[in-house]
């Protein structure tokens, strides 16, 4: 994997780096699902290392923990607008 990134590692890091609220939940749920797709290759046993699966399952924390920090921002005022 050296030299380069499989596509859940480039939209994680897409995602802990945004900082528009609206922008950072689209990058999420993009990262989760690329993620999700990864360990699902891992089930089916295409591949990886445990190095890998080690940062997938630490990439999920950490958007566990975006997860929260998005729910618990209040909304833009101009979010708020009907």
């Amino acid at each position: 994997m050296a030299g380069h990134k499989e596509l859940w590692e480039q939209l994680y890091e897409v995602a802990i780096v945004e900082t528009d609220l609206a922008k950072m939940q689209q990058h999420t749920q993009a990262a989760k699902a690329a993620i999700d797709a990864r360990l699902h290759e891992f089930q089916m046993d295409h591949g990886g290392t445990r190095e890998e699966q080690q940062a997938l399952s630490d990439a999920l924390t950490g958007l566990r923990v975006l997860a929260r920090e998005i729910e618990a921002r209040p909304l833009p005022e101009a979010e708020h607008a009907p």
